[in-house]
């Protein structure tokens, strides 16, 4: 026999087992599925007979209605097990937010609170502000009074004021930024007068002329008794009383002029030429630290308190002179320190 009837041979021998198996197969799986068929047509009788024996309720149900109403059951628990966990899960969150949203609420309610404070202290800044411009003479009042009581946002957030005041507090705000960049206009004028009106200051003599400490006035400016010859004159400074050695500084900027000792009047002393026809005199000095024609700021030291010339002690003689004219020197020391009338000691 040759190879390719051996060949054909067996490949009809396989063929046919496979068909069989198939066969065998299809057939089985028709048997299972009549067999599933009878048994799903199979009835039960459920009886429910009452105590009282009078009246049985009964009814059939066939194999696939029980496993239906089984699966039916078994969906309905799982969905009723499914739902309550997600509800029970959806209750926390909205207890969470509702926490949350209490604690945002309070947390409103106090920067409400803020906002109303800082209202009432922008008012009374803003009243303080007015006068002050007024009293100076910086601007009018009208130019800078800002209106912190109300507002519109309409043309900011395209909304209408609402009549519970929802937006009193943003209003507010914008309120209050408007004012402060209205104010810093004023700060600014009112900054450079008083920078103005230090510069000034420095070319008057205000300045105490001991550095660093009061000591005590023992002879005013005007008539006084000559501690020496017991007669009357005027006396055209005041007479500082201190430690031998305390530093004398310069009253105000300006040019020293004169630096002369005089044994039988005032020792050691300078005289220092400032704007407007200002001159200072600092007499009775131990030492003297400037030279004639060197120009000094105010605050400068010139000297140390001493008790040469004509002296019952240590102490420092100071004059103001506008041209030949003597001044009480207290009117321009007041200036700045409010010292007129006092006595200062350490």
């Amino acid at each position: 026999m040759s190879p390719v009837h051996q060949y054909k041979k067996i490949e009809n021998k396989v063929s046919g087992l496979l068909v069989k198996q198939l066969n065998n197969l299809g057939s089985g799986i028709t048997g299972f599925f009549k067999r599933m068929m009878v048994m799903g047509k199979q009835r039960f009788t459920v009886m429910f007979i009452p105590h009282s024996e009078k009246k049985i309720f009964n009814f059939r149900i066939s194999v696939f209605s029980l496993v239906f109403l089984s699966i039916l059951l078994s969906a309905i628990l799982v969905a009723f097990f499914l739902s309550s966990t997600y509800f029970s899960g959806l209750s926390r969150t909205l207890s969470k937010k509702s926490t949350a949203l209490q604690s945002t609420q309070a947390s409103l309610d106090v920067v409400r609170d803020e906002i109303s404070e800082l209202r009432k202290v922008s008012d009374t800044f803003e009243k303080a502000l007015n006068q002050t411009l007024e009293t100076l003479g910086i601007a009018d009042k009208e130019q800078y009074q800002v209106n912190l009581t109300g507002g519109d946002l309409s043309t900011l957030f395209d909304l209408e004021e609402q009549e519970d005041g929802v937006l009193q507090e943003l209003s507010d705000l914008k309120s209050l930024s408007a004012f402060l960049d209205e104010s810093v206009d004023s700060l600014q004028k009112i900054t450079d007068l008083l920078v103005s009106h230090g510069d000034l200051l420095k070319e008057l003599p205000t300045l105490w002329p001991l550095q660093g400490v009061r000591g005590r006035i023992t002879n005013y400016f005007g008539p006084a008794e000559h501690p020496f010859t017991k007669k009357w004159y005027l006396h055209k400074g005041i007479d500082i009383a201190y430690r031998q050695g305390t530093p004398i500084i310069s009253t105000a900027d300006g040019k020293v002029v004169e630096k002369k000792y005089e044994p039988m009047g005032f020792g050691h002393y300078i005289v220092i030429r400032h704007k407007y026809g200002f001159y200072t005199k600092y007499a009775h000095l131990q030492t003297v630290l400037v030279k004639e024609g060197e120009h000094v700021s105010q605050g400068q030291k010139i000297g140390t308190m001493g008790n040469t010339g004509l002296s019952t002690g240590p102490h420092l003689h100071y004059e103001v002179r506008i041209g030949s004219q003597v001044v009480d020197p207290e009117r321009y020391l007041s200036i700045k320190s409010g010292l007129k009338g006092v006595s200062y000691d350490n």
